[in-house]
């Protein structure tokens, strides 16, 4: 390397961002993911050992996964290449794919082919990795914040170990704040530097489990605070200043959007009004479909609620119908109407649960229509003996009278089984009324 290269290295070494500047080398100071990269863990081994094979790393921003891949190129006896799908295309997959190719037939040696963003990849680019992973030639570490079975191609998965990242713990970058405070050598050591401890909560508060959030308002902070007295001083109010607005993570074809969904729905069938308005205003931020918010009140309504209150459902579907007709920002207010009656309603799934044993039943069972409850409107119905005996129920005190409805083979079956629980213990004590009658 010559005297240039070296200048134009340093240069680059000093004004790269804090957060690049401490990011870690090794395993050892590698924060976090202890789940995959802990000692004794599979992905731990395969880098300690050199051994490799193809990976999906996938998870929130910020949560080391460019890291990892930066730690194994520096751990590993491979070559070790990377390519940003948002940049590049096809071209730049063959010429990657070539010197891999030569690399392996000249030298025996692999090359360790890291892939940034992978997700951008189209099928077509995806699939023309696919030979050389599926050979060995080269060693595929793909980075994604989408779920890789939604967004990587299933072949290219079944030749990968997944490994997801979670989002670090806000101790962990608290720690990693404090460490960039005090090195000497990649961080602010060498500068008189004080964070007050709300300064660094709020940070580490607002920076949603991502280290590179974090580094990054630390460092703006300490870069445009001036020094007073031969300090630098960060407090609560150069702290807010630093920090952006949060931004609402919701990505409508993506992970969150799922989990949100799930923790929505959960929150209403759990009774708790606070949790289901909370996730709903996370959804309203985050930019989704009304209408798609509505029909799972809906469902919820039916599935979660039903004959406990059958109220929720006309309330759920009507708050729709008025979504359509009022739209938003005012459609906010209807929906947390439906959302909070829903939370607060009896809960009974015993509907659910009545449609689902009687399609498995149907699957199993005789389909054939007891002879006194077939048509006999119809031309013939007579001659050919259809529906004779039936008992017409108005007829009979109480308008009820015992006969069979079900398939002779499946007298006695229960499928619905009304529970103990608002309106429902009503309809479960006529039912048990019936029951006696003779």
């Amino acid at each position: 390397m010559n005297i240039f290269d070296m200048q134009y290295e340093n240069s680059i070494k000093n004004k790269a961002p804090l957060a690049e500047k401490m990011r870690p080398l090794n395993l050892n100071d590698f924060v976090g993911q202890e789940h995959i990269v802990g000692k004794g863990k599979i992905l731990n081994r395969a880098i300690e050992a050199d051994k490799l094979s193809s990976a999906i790393f996938y998870g929130p921003p910020g949560t080391g996964k460019t890291t990892l891949a930066k730690i194994i190129a520096e751990n590993t006896n491979n070559n070790f290449t990377t390519l940003n799908a948002v940049t590049g295309g096809i071209k730049d997959i063959k010429e990657r794919i070539k010197f891999a190719v030569d690399e392996l037939s000249f030298y025996n040696k692999r090359t360790i082919l890291f892939i940034d963003e992978i997700h951008r990849f189209n099928k077509a680019q995806q699939d023309a990795l696919l030979p050389y992973v599926e050979n060995g030639t080269i060693i595929l570490i793909g980075a994604t914040t989408e779920n890789p079975y939604f967004e990587v191609n299933s072949a290219l998965i079944s030749r990968s170990l997944v490994f997801e990242f979670k989002k670090i713990s806000n101790i962990d970058i608290k720690n990693v704040m404090k460490r960039a405070i005090e090195d000497k050598e990649k961080g602010y050591g060498n500068k008189n530097i004080e964070v007050t401890e709300d300064a660094l909560n709020l940070i580490v508060n607002n920076s949603n489990g991502d280290i590179r959030k974090a580094l990054s308002a630390l460092e703006l902070g300490i870069e445009t605070t001036k020094e007073v007295n031969g300090k630098v001083k960060i407090d609560l109010s150069i702290a807010e200043e630093c920090i952006q607005r949060k931004k609402v993570e919701y990505d409508k074809n993506g992970d969150s959007h799922y989990d949100t969904i799930s923790a929505f729905i959960k929150s209403m069938r759990g009774s708790d009004p606070d949790a289901a308005v909370f996730w709903l205003a996370k959804m309203i931020k985050g930019g989704e479909d009304p209408k798609f918010i509505a029909r799972r009140i809906i469902i919820c309504a039916s599935e979660d609620v039903g004959n406990a209150d059958p109220r929720a459902l006309e309330v759920a579907v009507n708050a729709f119908k008025a979504i359509e007709i009022i739209g938003f920002p005012e459609g906010r207010i209807i929906l947390a109407q439906a959302v909070i009656y829903i939370s607060c309603a009896p809960k009974s799934n015993a509907s659910y649960i009545a449609i689902n044993k009687a399609l498995e039943a149907v699957e199993r069972s005789s389909l054939e229509v007891p002879d006194h409850l077939r048509d006999k409107s119809y031309k013939n119905a007579a001659k050919l003996n259809k529906a004779t005996n039936y008992m017409y129920p108005h007829d009979y005190d109480k308008f009820y009278v015992k006969q069979q409805y079900l398939p002779e083979t499946m007298k006695g079956v229960n499928f619905y089984e009304p529970k103990d629980s608002g309106y429902e213990s009503r309809i479960k004590k006529f039912m048990e009324y019936l029951n006696q009658v003779p």
